[in-house]
């Protein structure tokens, strides 16, 4: 389904061909000055051209106020749309820059893909590269979901109402296109407010449903961190964990996975796609353990789905959390699949209206699903396209640094890896020196939920990585709409950079005499 003209044409349009200003004040002509000139228009016509009707004082001062405070409410909301649309467009379509920005810098020397130049031409928006930590919200996502923020506002749960029915339409339909891109029944979606909260059900659940039975749970060092907090919580509830180890290359040995699950273990918990290097674990393989041994297996799909392959079915996945935001949809929105036959069980630790069949109560949010629903039909669609051009842009982007800079060298597995994940280590140059260094690209140098801690990344510490080179690790993410002109940018912002701070880094001389870092005494 193609978006609506309207919003088309504000996607596309209004950040070419129009200053804010400008767009501004056509709002506020039609929709202030047009509607008062025809309330004082009628106005005259009720008190001069209608003189024997005597109630037109009250039905004027009655209604002219109520007819102006219409009319600026209506201003006001379309400027809030306006707005809305206009951030959404400058997201998704950065080369669409307005017409006021670009005119403020010609950059036409030598200097054209420098930092102060390219900020300049996206008006002082910074190059987006951080699209494990969230992706914009594709405009055709924000057409779905805008008719049940205005006009179908029902609650999903009220049964006795037409809104409340084409609130649960919507919400079935998005739960049965969830479904469908990751090979499920839709009976076994359930609605929630992002991964982390389907992480916690799905371990805390299924953990405490069967204690006393089964008090041991198996998962991986480089898990994300609401797995393994939700995995320490368990240990301080009497549980056993078992933190497996990962190879060099940050895939799990299928070996140590089998040997460590024991006739007491309730749950596997294995990353689809790793968040911080981007490695894909083999989950059909550890599936096929998990179904052999009659272990109940969970996966953190969230920065793969939508990127790669999935199937329920195939990979004897029994339960999978899911994220929105990781896939171009709206925040605040997710999903864990569980499995129906042999149905999985999960003590819920929500207590409520038993909404998403008793597993998470809550009234469901019906635009963030709707949105949701349309951001994975849209994946779905798109999915072989977007993944032949991330690899591509990613291919360059590699290539470009290494071809210009010396000793690099990629996290995690080179192969077996979700291309639009770009992890690197930069001899003698701290990532956070680098980001702050690069201040018109937007990246990341870990996971979004421990950037504010100054440690090594615990993850490439997994890998073996001592904490002094994992501190000059780097994160490039890349996206749907991420163009070839931002990665070339990106290419020289970055060797600028690291060039000016290696030539201030001790460490750079000695390596460039021909000493190793490992023979260096860090003190």
């Amino acid at each position: 389904m193609q978006p609506s003209l309207p919003l088309l044409h504000f996607a596309f349009r209004l950040p070419t061909h129009a200053s804010g200003s400008a767009c501004l004040s056509q709002w506020v002509f039609h929709h202030l000055i047009i509607p008062l000139l025809q309330g004082f228009l009628l106005h005259i016509f009720f008190f001069f051209f209608i003189p024997f009707f005597f109630l037109s004082p009250i039905l004027c001062c009655g209604y002219l106020p109520f007819f102006y405070h219409l009319r600026v409410a209506d201003m006001l909301s379309g400027v809030r749309v306006l707005r809305c649309v206009t951030g959404v467009a400058q997201a998704a379509f950065p080369d669409a820059t307005p017409a006021t920005a670009s005119s403020t810098a010609s950059c036409t020397d030598s200097s054209a893909a420098s930092s102060g130049c390219a900020s300049a031409k996206r008006g002082l928006r910074p190059l987006y590269l951080d699209m494990q930590s969230t992706t914009p919200l594709d405009p055709r996502v924000l057409d779905r979901m805008l008719p049940y923020m205005t006009e179908q506002y029902g609650n999903p749960h009220s049964r006795t109402h037409s809104y409340g029915w084409a609130a649960e339409a919507a919400v079935e339909k998005a739960r049965a296109q969830v479904a469908d891109l990751i090979g499920a029944n839709a009976k076994g979606i359930i609605f929630t407010s992002g991964a982390t909260e389907s992480n916690n059900i799905a371990i805390k659940g299924v953990a405490n449903y069967n204690k006393g039975v089964k008090n041991h749970v198996v998962t991986l060092q480089t898990e994300h961190k609401c797995v393994l907090d939700s995995c320490r919580y368990l240990e301080m509830d009497g549980f056993e964990v078992t933190y497996l180890p990962v190879e060099k290359n940050g895939l799990v040995n299928l070996q140590k996975l089998d040997e460590a699950i024991r006739p007491t273990t309730a749950l596997v918990s294995c990353m689809y796609v790793n968040n911080e290097i981007g490695v894909i674990q083999p989950i059909r393989e550890i599936g096929e353990i998990c179904k052999r041994k009659k272990v109940f297996f969970h996966t953190d799909a969230a920065q793969a789905l939508g990127k790669v392959p999935i199937d329920v079915e195939l990979d004897n996945i029994d339960l999978m959390s899911l994220s929105s935001h990781k896939v171009y949809g709206p925040k605040g929105c997710g999903a864990l699949y569980m499995r129906r036959r042999p149905r999985v069980r999960v003590r819920s630790p929500i207590s409520g209206g038993g909404q998403e069949r008793g597993v998470r109560s809550g009234t469901v949010a019906t635009p963030l699903v709707v949105g949701f629903g349309a951001a994975c039909e849209i994946a779905k669609q798109e999915m072989a396209r977007d993944t032949q051009r991330i690899t591509r842009l990613s291919a360059r982007l590699l290539d470009g640094l290494k071809r210009r800079l010396s000793h690099i060298t990629v996290n995690g597995d080179i192969e077996k890896r979700y291309p639009g994940n770009l992890n690197i280590s930069i001899a003698c140059v701290e990532g956070e020196s680098l980001l702050m260094g690069m201040k018109s690209v937007a990246l990341s140098s870990g996971s979004a939920c421990t950037s504010a801690s100054l440690e090594p990344s615990y993850v490439l510490r997994a890998l073996g990585i001592d904490a002094e080179n994992a501190h000059t690790s780097i994160r490039f993410g890349i996206g749907r709409f991420t163009t070839e002109r931002e990665i070339d940018v990106t290419i020289e912002e970055c060797v600028r950079t690291v060039e000016r701070l290696r030539e201030m880094s001790p460490l750079w001389d000695l390596l460039q005499e021909g000493k190793g870092l490992s023979d260096v005494e860090w003190r």
